[in-house]
């Protein structure tokens, strides 16, 4: 937007255009200025802000810029805060007012200015006061000259823009700004400023697609770079990232050096999971503007997506040099940290965005799960009641942090008293009451009916203390280093997955505490589990996993969907994996695309096969030309069930009774006309799914248990071979029964390279690039076909002898506690040190 030199205030003499009444409106107004309203710039205009993006993590704005159209008159390449031309032209002088507004008269810089001199006069006045901030006053002058002259448009558009500013958050303003600026558009239809302006009403009031109308109108009477760019934000907030991204492009190529733009287009491509792409632009948006805390903020986000964890800290520390008390990054950069397993460098971050937004949601429900999974419980307790008051207004929706804080305080508490319970005597499952983990474990609002809760801290339980990796005795320390290198072998090397060494240290703990288990079973050796001395089972098996997996995030509810209540077991539990949805892609599973789209085509030829063999042909035909998911949407058409979607289930067949075969997953994909596109899997975890599941575990874990102890017995290859494939055996129907509400995959991979160690047999190949363990077993035609997938990139090998030298994992690590402390430890030093068994 164009600024208005102003001449040096002065004592300009009012000439004889000024009426009385004009000059008391202008002595009120200057009183009522001086002891309402700050200075403000009449062509420093705030814009509407709106909050995008995933969990409210990229809250994006354009910035107060010249270009905006509020108050538009002319377009300006003034630089706000250093140039004279954008300087203040607010004055508390009636005089000063009037030298204004002559000099706005005179140049016509306003809009809808006429040819009488006179009007013009009196229209600056009001322009004046608005800009001023003096709404009601300027309402009043523009209502006066509209009782002489009803169409005078430049008043009719002053008086809606007034109606504006005084604050769209009053309905009754709204209505007005609309009426008169819709008033403007019947008197002068072709002024694209007025259906931009429009249009800036109608957004902030979600009536984005008639903002998107009045846009389009706007650009087809005059292109230009600042209406592409508007019009493009508001696709954005409609999810529509395409056409969004189409718009960007076209204000980018009439003006390609706007930074804001840049950043939008990258996070169009960032939405639609493009993070190759997005970080490009964001680059380019850098170029542009090197002190761009939002494009750096957005890199650093895009390479966490990534799983590039230096990189992302980089990103995110340019940003808090430019501004070391910037929130979001704070809250970003320690979000990250959580999920890397630096919760003492992710507490530091939640802490400083508390001193600067003390009621921050986020920031404080990370900050009390940062302390409780460090185990300072009454610290974490303390921030999470804190969340716990922020009860949402009448109307408002709830926070994802206000929803969970609850199940998060209830299972510290739970923890907290079994801090110093030996792990072999309790029973997480058991003990937590049925309908708190079903609601938990669905993510619903924490509407129990008589629910009891746990008791409060005991003063006599004292919080985790930090061990220092020293404290350790030597044989401890290597356990631990083994673990962590163990751990990093199941990381995945695909987008969207953070690396977390916390994770890989409980994990690997998991690994070795597995293989001693096995070990100790194929011995004949008993074990105590849930306060009982028994043989173990395939769950006891699992559950070591689990136990490790929990205590390593305690906001994730890690629960076996089989001990929740009946009657919600017998619903089923769904776990639902969107692939596709709009336009949005998820990026973790695009290897396996190809893969399901093949299966799918197979199922349509069957499916029609069936039921309309006469149009197979021209679905045949239709089939060959498709590549790509998207591309299945015209297919619906030939058969009417299919029109608006369908549902494609996978099977797997049973080793113990040939011939049969088990529900797996199911393919749903759906699509509208303008090709918006759900895409999506998911496993339904069925009471009756469940036992048959169960039953071809049971039969897999006795051969194992069998062979296992013949193995010990006699180390011959074929043994070893065939106990390795039974494992692998078991843990596919594992991954295909998904028995967990979270946790599945890591705690299941754990499980076979622990047994495979109990076997002899060491995995020493990392999982390539883009696999993902659980889908290759969902994904295969049956187990044989997994274990030959996992096999082949496994690279076992024989395991070290120096595994027999550690110490037992369960008895060096007997309670929450303990585990709590070594997952703390720094291992910064195991880097340093030889690991024997690598």
């Amino acid at each position: 937007m164009r600024a208005v030199k102003m001449a040096p205030a002065g004592g300009l003499a009012r000439g004889p255009w000024v009426p009385l009444a004009v000059l008391a409106l202008l002595a009120r107004a200057a009183l009522a200025l001086t002891e309402r309203y700050p200075a403000l710039s009449l062509f420093q205009q705030e814009r509407h802000r709106q909050r995008h993006g995933p969990a409210g993590e990229w809250a994006e704005q354009y910035s107060a810029e010249c270009d905006s159209s509020f108050l538009h008159f002319h377009e300006s390449d003034c630089d706000i805060g250093g140039s004279s031309s954008c300087e203040s032209i607010l004055s508390f002088n009636t005089e000063k007012i009037l030298s204004q507004a002559k000099l706005l008269a005179e140049q016509k810089r306003f809009p809808f200015a006429t040819d009488n001199d006179n009007t013009n006069e009196e229209l600056a006045i009001a322009y004046v006061l608005i800009g001023n901030g003096l709404y009601d006053e300027a309402i009043r002058h523009f209502s006066t000259m509209l009782q002489e002259e009803p169409e005078l448009v430049s008043a009719i558009y002053g008086r809606g823009i007034a109606y504006g500013k005084k604050g769209l958050h009053d309905m009754k303003n709204a209505e007005l700004a609309l009426f008169e600026l819709s008033r403007v558009i019947s008197l002068e239809p072709d002024h694209p400023e007025v259906f931009e302006q429009r249009a800036e009403i109608l957004s902030p009031l979600g009536r984005i697609s008639e903002a998107l109308s009045d846009l389009t109108k706007a650009i087809q009477l005059q292109p230009s770079a600042r209406l592409y760019r508007h019009r493009g934000t508001l696709y954005f907030i409609s999810e529509d990232y395409a056409t969004a991204h189409e718009d960007f492009q076209r204000s980018l190529e009439l003006n390609k050096n706007q930074p804001i733009a840049m950043l939008y287009k990258g996070l169009t491509f960032f939405h639609r999971g493009l993070l190759k792409e997005a970080i490009e632009s964001f680059k380019e948006a850098l170029k542009q503007k090197a002190d761009f805390i939002d494009a750096y903020k957005s890199l650093g986000q895009a390479y966490r997506e990534l799983g590039n964890f230096d990189a992302a800290t980089e990103s995110f520390q340019k940003a808090l040099l430019l501004n070391q008390n910037h929130v979001q990054t704070l809250q970003l950069k320690g979000m990250m940290l959580y999920h890397h397993g630096s919760l003492d460098e992710a507490l530091k971050n939640f802490k400083r965005c508390l001193q600067l937004e003390p009621y921050n949601e986020v920031c404080q429900y990370m900050k009390g799960l940062s302390h409780v999974a460090m185990g300072q419980f009454y610290e974490g307790i303390k921030a999470q009641t804190k969340v716990m008051l922020n009860d949402p207004l009448p109307g408002q929706k709830a926070s994802p942090e206000y929803l969970k804080v609850k199940y998060l305080r209830e299972y510290s508490r739970y923890l907290h008293a079994h801090l110093d319970t030996p792990l072999t005597e309790y029973n997480t499952d058991a003990d937590l009451p049925g309908n708190f983990k079903d609601h938990w474990a669905k993510n619903l609002p924490f509407l129990i009916e008589n629910y009891e809760e746990q008791p409060g801290l005991q003063p006599h339980i004292k919080d985790v203390l930090f061990q220092n990796f020293e404290s350790y005795k030597p044989d401890v320390q290597e356990l631990i280093c083994v673990a962590d290198h163990l751990g990093s072998m199941m990381q995945y090397e695909t987008p969207g997955f953070l690396p977390n060494k916390r994770i890989h240290r409980a994990m690997g703990l998991a690994t070795l505490e597995v293989m001693q288990a096995v070990q100790r079973t194929w011995a004949n050796s008993k074990v105590r589990m849930n306060g009982k001395t028994r043989l173990m089972q395939w769950r006891d098996m699992f559950d070591i996993a689990v136990k490790w997996r929990r205590i390593a995030d305690p906001d994730q509810p890690v629960l076996w969907l089989d001990q929740m209540p009946a009657r919600s077991l017998s619903r089923g539990f769904n776990n639902h994996i969107n692939l596709i949805r709009g336009q949005v892609i998820n990026m973790r599973y695009l290897e396996y695309f190809e893969k399901i789209l093949h299966f799918i085509k197979d199922r349509i030829l069957v499916y029609h096969g069936a039921n309309n063999p006469k149009g197979l042909l021209e679905v045949r035909e239709a089939l060959e030309k498709v590549h790509k998911v998207e591309d299945l949407l015209p297919i619906m058409k030939f058969n009417s069930k299919t029109r608006d979607g369908f549902t494609v289930n996978t099977k797997v067949p049973s080793l113990k009774d040939q011939g049969k075969e088990y529900d797996g997953f199911t393919i749903t994909i759906t699509g509208d006309k303008v090709g918006n596109i759900l895409f999506s899997v998911e496993t339904q975890t069925t009471e009756e799914r469940t036992q048959l599941y169960h039953a071809e575990i049971d039969a897999l874990y006795k051969d194992l248990t069998a062979k296992g102890k013949i193995l010990i017995l006699s180390a011959e290859l074929g043994e070893v071979d065939a106990v390795c494939n039974l494992i692998l055996s078991l843990v596919y129907y594992f991954y295909n029964l998904m028995p967990l509400s979270r946790g599945s995959s890591v705690i299941a991979y754990s499980v076979i390279m622990g047994a495979l160690m109990a076997s002899g047999k060491e995995v020493s190949g990392k999982i390539p690039k883009g696999k993902l363990v659980d889908f290759e077993a969902m994904t295969a035609p049956g187990s044989e076909a997994f274990t030959k997938i996992a096999r082949s990139w496994m690279n076992l090998k024989s395991i070290s002898p120096s595994y027999k030298s550690l110490p037992s994992v369960s008895e060096t690590f007997p309670t929450l506690r303990t585990m709590i402390e070594v997952l703390n430890t720094d291992s910064s030093h195991c880097l340093k040190k030889t690991i024997v068994v690598v």
